[in-house]
């Protein structure tokens, strides 16, 4: 019998029979990254381009220089002795040469371009540039990351992060772009951290075009934007010590100074002062509900634990898929990742070669996710679901049709009602809020057009490793699933009632160092009538 090592008991599901569980050694489990490894060749390509073109003007400016050291000599020799130099013939022939040609040629070597062939190249590859909505997008991903991971501004600074292979830091103009982005999305909270680390970079000698004139000025506007009208002042005044002139600065003074005076008249308690500044500093996230707490707190591995007689439940098995052919004599390693809702892990369960061919599949189509509209059913892009994603069909590829006949065989639903394997790309910063997968009855067009039901469970492969962040929690139960090369997880949305089971809201917390590449197949409820048969029980 063989065995495999994991961190739940074991059990082998096959002809009926079952091994009572007992613990073995521990078996370790754990926008858009292929388009911006396209934007790295682009600046590579560019960078060559770069090269020939200095190389160009290199060879092109050794002309000149010979030719210059060349006359230099010849003319201080001619003018010394001007008469004599002219006396021989040569000289006289050489000297109208020289005028007459020479020193046209040379002014077409001056004037000639050397640079069209980069500036053809760069024209050609600015079409595949980010835009500043592009720029944008990555600043808020770094916030985003930022607040889900409780990272300090000095921290994403100077590029400590757990798992990187190739350490980055930003420069103090780089904390003021990121600064800047927050204070246009009226984001005062992130404007001042990041406002702070540019001028504290800049305080500590570092050399940078990033004026303080300007970071001050932002920062001391986001500060009383929070409330806090007595740092707001402080930093003004260190603004005017730089420049005396600053006009907005000036007027700003004499605001806060107005403003403070009618605070000591109205004779407000310090206390009450200090409460309202607590109320107003509260604008970090106006969305911060206690489930996107939780959410951040599980994208962090600081979720709930399991009591020992809840963890002595879940148990690692070899499944053949209920006597399913394929599987009787070859089973499928299976872990139980939570009982609450189930969800089920399947190990080494797509190889390296089929992933390869799915991403190869995707990449050429890959487009930003999109979500049902509950009303209209219609798909659409949400700022709560940031990757890019492809569908791929069954009859496209022996790859992808294999793949759909495993995801039957090993759970036995029929898949011919399925939508697509959906195939989605997170790059850092990529993230899909808390969401349900299956149309709650408030939504009762979420599926009508495609007319096989509801959606009654998940299948989702990890095609890549992540080195930080990335999983997939459940923030109603506390359940965080992390990315594993080869796996996929599966679960029910729905009870065999039909009824949806509101504890399988989950979400794919935000990648925080690495790529992460995933494909999902969501079954649907028609065709399952006899494979999942319905209870009489709505919650069973």
């Amino acid at each position: 019998m063989v065995q495999y090592a994991c961190t739940h008991p074991w059990v082998l599901v096959a002809s009926g029979w079952a091994l009572y569980p007992f613990v073995l050694n521990q078996f370790s489990c754990l926008l858009a990254g292929g388009h911006m490894t396209d934007l790295i060749n682009t600046e590579k390509d560019l960078v060559v381009s770069l090269k020939d073109y200095i190389k160009a003007e290199e060879s092109k400016l050794e002309q000149i220089k010979k030719w210059a050291e060349k006359l230099d000599q010849l003319t201080d020799t001619a003018t010394k002795d001007p008469e004599g130099f002219l006396g021989h013939p040569v000289n006289a022939f050489k000297l109208m040469k020289r005028l007459n040609t020479e020193w046209g040629e040379l002014e077409s070597l001056v004037l000639k371009d050397m640079s069209d062939g980069f500036i053809s190249n760069m024209t050609i590859q600015r079409q595949f540039f980010p835009n500043d909505e592009d720029q944008t997008g990555a600043a808020k991903a770094l916030l985003r990351l930022q607040d889900t991971y409780n990272l300090d501004t000095d921290t994403l600074s100077r590029g400590n992060l757990p798992g990187v292979k190739h350490k980055s830091f930003l420069t103090a103009e780089d904390c003021f772009e990121l600064g800047k982005i927050a204070y246009t999305e009226a984001d005062y909270y992130h404007t001042e951290l990041w406002m702070e680390q540019a001028l504290k970079q800049l305080d500590e000698g570092e050399v940078s075009s990033a004026d303080k004139v300007y970071i001050l000025d932002y920062l001391s506007y986001a500060v009383y934007q929070q409330g806090d009208l007595g740092k707001a002042m402080a930093l003004t005044r260190r603004l005017l010590e730089l420049d005396p002139e600053h006009q907005r600065a000036n007027g700003n003074m004499k605001y806060f100074e107005y403003i403070m005076a009618k605070e000591k008249e109205a004779n407000k308690s310090s206390t009450d002062s200090e409460d309202q500044q607590e109320k107003e500093t509260e604008v970090k996230k106006k969305d911060y509900l206690p489930e996107r707490r939780k959410y951040e707190m599980l994208c962090r591995g600081e979720g709930l634990k399991m009591t020992p007689r809840r963890q002595k439940r879940l148990f690692c098995r070899y499944y053949d898929g209920n006597r399913n052919p394929r599987y009787i004599l070859g089973p499928v390693k299976q872990e139980d990742e939570w009982d609450k809702p189930r969800i089920v892990r399947f190990l080494d369960i797509i190889s390296d070669e089929e992933i390869e061919t799915v991403k190869e599949l995707a990449k050429p189509r890959l487009r930003r996710a999109t979500i049902s509209n509950p009303i209209t059913g219609a798909l659409e892009t949400a700022h709560y679901r940031i990757s890019k994603s492809a569908w791929l069909s069954g009859y496209e590829s022996p790859v992808v049709s294999r793949i759909n006949t495993r995801i039957q065989d090993l759970t036995g639903l029929d898949v011919s009602t399925a939508e697509e394997l959906q195939v989605a790309n997170y790059g850092v910063g990529g993230q899909y809020e808390p969401h349900f997968d299956f149309g709650r009855k408030d939504e009762p067009d979420a599926f009508k057009e495609l007319g096989t039901g509801n959606r009654i469970a998940t299948w989702l492969f990890y095609m890549s490793d992540v080195s930080a962040g990335g999983a997939t929690v459940f923030p109603e139960v506390g359940a965080s699933v992390w990315p594993k090369k080869g796996t996929a997880v599966f679960w029910y949305n729905l009870f065999p009632s039909g009824e949806g089971d509101y504890s399988t809201r989950h979400a794919a917390c935000p990648v925080l160092v690495g790529n992460k590449w995933v494909s999902n197949k969501w079954l649907h409820e028609r065709g399952q009538e006899f494979r999942r048969p319905c209870t009489l029980s709505e919650l069973e």
